[in-house]
Order: C-alpha cells, then sequence, then structure tokens
C-alpha cells in the first residue's frame, strides 16, 4: 500500500532538473526505493557501485537468492558479546591469544594480547574450523576463513561469524569479490565508526549456482586454506629445530637468569665501555647479554648487516606519494597489508612519478625479508612470489640477503630474534629503528650448516605453499567470477 501511494505521488511530481556536470558520483533515488529500504537516507546505501552490482547480479544466469534462506541456508550469522576483557601479564601454556578483525586477516596471526583459557568470554568468542569472518566495524568487509591455524585463538566481537551449512568455501569466495563487497558496503551506517549488522548478510543476494560449481569452487579454497596451515606447520617444525639446536631455554627463564641478582627491583649498571653511544635503557638491558652468551656456545654470532649473509638493508625515504586509479600504477603495501597472504590495497603509486624511488627503494622480491620498522616495529615476513615486484612503503624496511634467507627469517620472526630487533628502537613518541640498527642485530649461524640449510628450506618451502594458496584463492575468485557471475 505504502509502495504504491510512493508510485503514485512520483508520478504526480515530476519535477526536471540539471544534472550536475562536475566529475563527481551522483545517482537519483525514487521515494520507493527509500521505503524498500527502511527509510534510509545516507547516499552510500543507494551509491552507484550497489546498482552497477545489482545489475550484474540480475544478469547472472543463475537465480538469485537471499543469503541464508533455503537455497544456500546457513546454521547462525552472528558476532560475539562485548565483555570486559582481563589480559593476562604472565603468558602460559594455558593462556589463549586474543584477536581482532585485522589481526585476524593475517596468514599466521601474532596476538600480543592473551586471556586465561577460564575467561567467561572464551566460549562465545573461540572458534571453530569452516567458519567464516566478515569486519564489522571500522574498515568494513574484510572476509577471511577459520582453518586450523585461526581456531587456535579468539576472535573479538568486531567481526561477524557466518556458520553455513555447507560450501562455506563458495561462500567465502562470493563475498571476496567485488560484487559482494559493493552491496556490503552499502549497508553500512552510522557517523564516526562505520558498521554492518549480521542483517547486511541475512539480505543480501547471491546467484544460487549448481551444486557441482559450488562444491568445485569450495574445494580449492579448501585446498588454499590447507596450504596456509601446512605452511605454519613447516614454519614452526623450523623454529623448533633452531632452538632445539641453539639449546635455547624459554624467554622467561633466560629473564631470571638475567635479573638473578636484583630481588626487590628490576635494576643493573652498565660500564661507560659498554654504552656504544646509546643510554636508553631497553638497548642494556641484561636479557641481551645472557641471551647473546647463550647463542655464542652454540653458533658463530653475525651481525645483520655483515656482507657475507646480507646484501643490503634497504630504509626508503620519506616521499610525498602520488596516488593513481588501480590499474595504472604500483600495488602499494604498507606494514598493515604485508602481513596478509592476499594484501589487499586501495593505494597505487604513479610510475610516472614514482619509478625511480620505486626501482631502488620500493620494490621487493621474492624471499626478501620485510621489517616494520615504526609503531609496532619487529613485525618480520618473507615475501613470497606473487607480492614479487609491489611497492612496500618506507615504513618498512628491506634486507637483501645473500644466502640462508630462510634461516634468517626463522631467527628474526623467533621470540629470541624479536628481543634483539626491539633493543635497537629509538625515540620518545614514536618508537623506530632504521637500516643501521638492524645491521647490529646479532644472527646465530649455527656451527652445523646441514641444519642451517635444513631450516633454510623448511622456511622456503613454506613460503612456496603460501604462493600456492595465493594461486588456488585467486583461481577460486575467477571461476566465482567467470562462471557464476558472468564477468
Amino acid at each position: 500500500m505504502v509502495n504504491s501511494v510512493a508510485k503514485k505521488l512520483e508520478k504526480e511530481f515530476i519535477e526536471i532538473i540539471d544534472l550536475p556536470k562536475d566529475d563527481i558520483s551522483w545517482s537519483s533515488v525514487s521515494l520507493s526505493e527509500v521505503l524498500e529500504r527502511d527509510n534510509r537516507l545516507e547516499a552510500s546505501t543507494f551509491n552507484i557501485d550497489r546498482a552497477h552490482s545489482i545489475q550484474l547480479l540480475e544478469n547472472s544466469k543463475y537465480d538469485l537468492v537471499l543469503l541464508g534462506t533455503k537455497e544456500i541456508g546457513f546454521k547462525d550469522c552472528f558476532y560475539g558479546p562485548r565483555a570486559k576483557r582481563n589480559y593476562l601479564t604472565n603468558i602460559d601454556s594455558t593462556s589463549i591469544g586474543f584477536l581482532g578483525s585485522s589481526e585476524m586477516l593475517d596468514i599466521y596471526p601474532d596476538p600480543v594480547k592473551f586471556v586465561s583459557h577460564d575467561n567467561s568470554m572464551v566460549d562465545s568468542l573461540s572458534l571453530t574450523e569452516g567458519i567464516i569472518l566478515i569486519s564489522r566495524s571500522g574498515t568494513i568487509g574484510n572476509v577471511t576463513f577459520v582453518g586450523q591455524t585461526l581456531s587456535k585463538f579468539l576472535v573479538s566481537e568486531h567481526a561477524i561469524r557466518l556458520v553455513m551449512n555447507e560450501f562455506p568455501g563458495f561462500v567465502y569466495t562470493y563475498l571476496k569479490t567485488d560484487v559482494a563487497q559493493n552491496l556490503l558496503h552499502a549497508e553500512k551506517f552510522g557517523s564516526v565508526i562505520l558498521e554492518i549488522e549480521p542483517d547486511a548478510l541475512k539480505n543480501m543476494l547471491i546467484p544460487n549456482a549448481p551444486a557441482l560449481i559450488k562444491k568445485k569452487i569450495h574445494d580449492v579454497i579448501m585446498d588454499s586454506y590447507a596450504n596456509r596451515d601446512e605452511s605454519n606447520r613447516l614454519i614452526d617444525e623450523a623454529a623448533k629445530i633452531m632452538i632445539e639446536e641453539l639449546e635455547l631455554p624459554p624467554i622467561d627463564d633466560l629473564k631470571k637468569e638475567a635479573f638473578s641478582y636484583s630481588k626487590e627491583i628490576n635494576s643493573f649498571s652498565i660500564k661507560l665501555s659498554d654504552l656504544n653511544g646509546r643510554l636508553e635503557s631497553n638497548y642494556h638491558l641484561p636479557i641481551i647479554k645472557v641471551l647473546e652468551n647463550h647463542l655464542r656456545e652454540k653458533a658463530d654470532l653475525v651481525k645483520l648487516e655483515n656482507k657475507e649473509i646480507t646484501e643490503n638493508i634497504v630504509l626508503a625515504g620519506v616521499f610525498k606519494r602520488n596516488y593513481v586509479q588501480k590499474g595504472h600504477g604500483y600495488p602499494f603495501l604498507g606494514g598493515k597489508e604485508i602481513t596478509q597472504l592476499s594484501p589487499e590495497t586501495d593505494k597505487y603509486l604513479s610510475k610516472i612519478t614514482h619509478k625511480k624511488r620505486y626501482e631502488k627503494e620500493l620494490r621487493v622480491k621474492e624471499n626478501w625479508i620485510l621489517v616494520t620498522d615504526r609503531g609496532t616495529i619487529g613485525k618480520v615476513v618473507i615475501v613470497p612470489k606473487h607480492m614479487e615486484n609491489m611497492a612496500v612503503s618506507q615504513n618498512v624496511l628491506k634486507i637483501v640477503p645473500k644466502i640462508y634467507p630462510g634461516y634468517i627469517y626463522c631467527f628474526l620472526n623467533s621470540d629470541y630474534g624479536q628481543i634483539l630487533i626491539k633493543r635497537q628502537s629509538y625515540g620518545s613518541v614514536v618508537n623506530m629503528i632504521d637500516d643501521s640498527s638492524l645491521g647490529d642485530v646479532q644472527i646465530p649461524i649455527i656451527k652445523d650448516r646441514e641444519i642451517v640449510k635444513k631450516i633454510d628450506c623448511l622456511v622456503l618451502e613454506a613460503n612456496e605453499l603460501r604462493y600456492q594458496a595465493y594461486k588456488q584463492e585467486q583461481k577460486a575468485i575467477e571461476i566465482m567470477n567467470r562462471e557464476v557471475l558472468g564477468l
């Protein structure tokens, strides 16, 4: 009744207006459309991208259904409750890592927050394999899938959980497409922090492809996540071998040994000859000397800047960025994106403006090692093949290894390597490291070089599996676009 009245009013009150001629996005919206969209008036609800996506879906050769209905049903679609988080200061084997909606996208999440296994929010925020996660606030629409790796952690209430009846890999792939992303972003609301609700997924149009195609896409995604989990297992195996060969005790034992002489407060003295021009307390922590003494027993300590193991450590300069549209520039990644299997960026540097800087300071190659140098210091990534030739920001140091890239990555990525990296940090408001200070980090090269080669090969094999996982996900998206969406 209301829609029929609206349509009648539209016919009776037609006003001819001059359309804007400036280079802006605009569209007209009928009163009936506003009523159909629950009286929402936000421009994003009626944006051109959404209209274009619906048009593409309507041209699909398969019938459209709503996600969550009989044809493509789900068991549940929800997000966890808000709760007071009592994070642990002392971490043990029973502690559970707590991830935000950004950290859940990492190929191997490294939580900085932990809760006790008997915490009241464990049940409501825990994960099981096969769940699809969608970020619902801040950066909306980031999608990941829960495999073996992610199932070990808790994820905050800022991620919607989508539990499918069958073929979750098919729905995951659809949500990764531009078509589905446009529909999701049309559902956001809020003034300061944008959000979406589970209803955004419950009301989403999706082509009801035959079961054979759904299974085909689902199986490719399952293989992709199996390769990711296997790559993480190989990296864990490499780290375990390294720690056993170096006979390194747990970090807590190193701390107790370092401060064994100081019972009441953590205090220590430094000789003037040991200052090395640095007055920051973190540079002279006793645990550094204790750790290096342990390393010397089983390995040769070599500075990272040593030309025998490293060709170069690149610190890009600060520059004004000239961005262009996708497809017309170098994909530009920051420290946040480099930890993801398939880095997604909306930033592309002009090839005309930045060609020289790109060639000299920004381009990365396979098996280079990346280390974030400010803000969150010390995130370590070994560059997989599909990230080769991307541009990485000046907030990330690039290590060009001459030998043993997998082994160097393995040590720097370990808890022990992190101690030596963060020792080098300096600054008052924003801590940072640079190429010179990173070059001073001591790398323990195990005296039995066959063990070094074994660890190196395990990490490089893991890196190759990540490349294969990336190709499989891209294959699934390509099948979705070609065979289901008809793009």
